[in-house]
């Protein structure tokens, strides 16, 4: 069974037991979370499609920890003008384990 859930404006395709990373959400590490914003549950050949969501659909996941991705780098040149500029970017995130589906 698997599903394509909304979170932080991205939208994931889960399955039990996956681990993702999502954008930061403010729950602390051990907490359970249930995610209602479902697009789309499917299981084997039965596959059902929201309008825009799966009405009584969720998926549930336990918070694994928090943290900071890899460094970003942006460099800004332009030539012959005598100017670049430097500048770094880590985006914070949340690390999830989907524990089940219902819908």
């Amino acid at each position: 069974m698997y599903a394509v859930i909304v979170s932080g404006g991205k939208q994931y395709r889960v399955m039990q037991g996956e681990t993702l990373r999502v954008e930061k959400l403010d729950v602390e590490p051990g907490a359970n979370i249930e995610i209602d914003e479902v697009l789309l549950v499917g299981d084997g050949e039965k596959v059902t499609v929201g309008t825009p969501k799966v009405e009584g659909a969720k998926v549930s996941a336990v918070v694994k920890g928090h943290g900071r991705a890899d460094k970003v780098r942006i460099i800004k040149f332009r030539r012959r003008k005598h100017h670049m500029k430097h500048q770094g970017h880590r985006q914070h995130y949340t690390e999830i384990e989907i524990t089940g589906i219902a819908g």
